[in-house]
C-alpha cells in the first residue's frame, strides 16, 4: 500500500509511457536515470536552438553572395 503524503509535503511525480511514478519510491539508479534524460533533452534543446541561429545565417550569407553576384553579371567561358 502506497503512504500518504505528509500534510505541506509535495509528491513528485513522473509520467514514463503515460504512468505516473512517485519520484521517492524509484530506486536511486531510477532517479538518477531521469536525471540523464532531463540533461540530455536539454542540451539537445539548447543544439536545437543553436542550429537555428546557424541556419539563419546561413540565410544570410546566401542573400549577401546573391546580392554580390547580381551586382556584377557572370562571365561566360
Amino acid at each position: 500500500m502506497a503512504k500518504a503524503a505528509k500534510p505541506g509535503k509535495t509528491v513528485r511525480t513522473v509520467k514514463i509511457d503515460g504512468v505516473d511514478y512517485e519520484a521517492d519510491q524509484l530506486s536511486k539508479d531510477a532517479r538518477q536515470q531521469i536525471v540523464n534524460l532531463r540533461s540530455t533533452d536539454q542540451e539537445i534543446l539548447r543544439l536545437e536552438q543553436q542550429l537555428a541561429i546557424f541556419r539563419t545565417a546561413r540565410a544570410a550569407y546566401a542573400q549577401a553572395l546573391k546580392t554580390m553576384l547580381a551586382e556584377k553579371p557572370a562571365t561566360e567561358h
